[in-house]
């Protein structure tokens, strides 16, 4: 009988978690007459907080942000990312499963992940006190006493070899590798966050260890929370989760990245029946004074799927490729610039000249007042959707923390956008984006290997 109970509470608390995620939840504060008002502060070992009040619903966010992502592997590739893994693989005095078992026991969720730039752990519970007390235990031993269990990193190491290899076989993600090694050569941004089979073959739990001393310290961490908790609740729930952490050092600045001062092109061969390409240079980071001209731009060029002009030119009209993109992706410093398709092989000569003529003619030409006008309505008109529910503010919050921009960016980004004219976009592709020097990678069958 006691099991049935227990299971048909968890049960309950899951599918109220569910109808959570569901759009909505978030509407007033994404309503035009509404704002999102951030109240930020500092814990009292050194850590920011972002928090938004919202009590639409009994639930509550947390998203910690470190600066611990795989830039800071230091010579060390996948060391950032298994860090991150093995936090929940064990912590406090619960092992892995014990742990699973005490979100899963609330029907808290929780998840972790690691990127170039940062990691991140984060929690989504209700708040009602029983349950949120015991998901927020569970929550602090994560971040507070991960245990690193010798037999854990083996079974990590093992599932990360695994996962190497099948990438060997992926044409697309021996692109993305080349790619960002090529392009930033020695620069922390190079190797990729999983590691390299050497290199995640040395991995040790003493480095695991060291890792996490350094860069999971208060001070380099952001917190976000959003939910329905009272600023003094907010304040201790962060105090409760990282107010025992170490006050440590902030991460040191990275390097400035080199821009590329000539083209380059990179043959991998590979017995497939595509080649994917991938095309670009150097682009920008957060808080770039040319973002919302060159993110407006880039949805005309191609971000925005069929509507863009590299969609129209190589797929709809000539029927070259399936999928043709461009993005910029900012991070801490120059994030990159890409352009990318697949095609068959031998159509990609045409495909990759056609690319080029495309991104010269909208440098030179800038887009129309039609391209412009669909842009601006179709990136506003949407965003509201993008921050729609309590973890979509919490993610973008997190980020505002960690890049340090403005407290008010959510609440005047259709502004910003809005302000962009057809002379920004010609004004900021003319200074930003160089044709003559573009990093290219093909990786398919029938080409020359370097």
């Amino acid at each position: 009988m006691k099991r049935m109970q227990k299971t048909f509470s968890v049960l309950v608390v899951s599918i109220a978690l569910a109808f959570v995620s569901l759009p909505g939840l978030a509407r007033q504060a994404t309503d035009s007459n509404h704002s999102i008002d951030i109240v930020s502060w500092q814990t009292s070992n050194g850590a920011r907080v972002l928090y938004v009040y919202a009590p639409q619903l009994p639930m509550v966010d947390v998203r910690v942000v470190f600066d611990a992502g795989s830039a800071r592997d230091d010579g060390k590739p996948g060391l950032a990312s298994m860090t991150n893994s093995m936090l929940e693989l064990g912590a406090g005095k619960w092992d892995t499963n014990a742990l699973a078992e005490q979100f899963d026991n609330v029907g808290a969720s929780f998840s972790s992940s690691a990127a170039r730039d940062m990691a991140i752990v984060q929690l989504r519970s209700l708040t009602d006190k029983p349950i949120l007390d015991v998901a927020l235990a569970a929550f602090r031993a994560v971040i507070n006493a991960p245990r690193f269990d010798a037999d854990e990193l083996e079974r990590i190491r093992r599932q990360t070899l695994i996962a190497l290899k099948s990438q060997q076989q992926s044409p697309g993600t021996i692109a993305s590798k080349a790619f960002y090694k090529a392009l930033y050569g020695k620069h922390p941004y190079a190797t990729p966050t999983i590691g390299t089979v050497d290199s995640v073959k040395q991995i040790s739990r003493d480095d695991l260890k060291a890792f996490y001393r350094e860069y999971y310290v208060a001070s380099n961490a952001v917190i976000a929370i959003v939910g329905d908790l009272d600023k003094a609740a907010a304040r201790e729930l962060v105090e409760d989760i990282i107010g025992k952490l170490p006050k440590g050092e902030k991460a040191a600045a990275l390097p400035p990245v080199k821009p590329l001062t000539t083209s380059r092109v990179i043959n991998k061969p590979h017995p497939s029946t595509q080649t994917h390409i991938l095309v670009g240079q150097p682009g920008m980071k957060r808080g770039d004074p040319d973002y919302f001209a060159l993110y407006v731009g880039n949805h005309i060029l191609g971000g925005s799927g069929f509507g863009s002009r590299i969609m129209e030119e190589i797929r709809e009209k000539r029927g070259l490729a399936y999928s043709s993109y461009s993005y910029f992706s900012p991070m801490r410093q120059d994030g990159p610039f890409v352009m990318g398709l697949q095609t068959k092989n031998d159509k990609r000569a045409e495909a990759l000249a056609l690319l080029d003529k495309t991104l010269r003619e909208f440098i030179e030409e800038g887009p129309t007042r039609k391209e412009l006008d669909h842009a601006l309505k179709n990136i506003t008109g949407g965003f509201p959707l993008r921050i729609d529910s309590n973890k979509d503010i919490a993610s973008y919050i997190a980020m505002i923390g960690f890049y340090d921009l403005p407290l008010d960016y959510l609440n005047t980004f259709n502004a910003n956008v809005e302000a962009v004219t057809i002379e920004k976009i010609k004004d900021a592709f003319s200074r930003r984006i160089h044709p003559d020097r573009l990093l290219t990678v093909q990786v398919g069958a029938d080409l020359d290997g370097d």
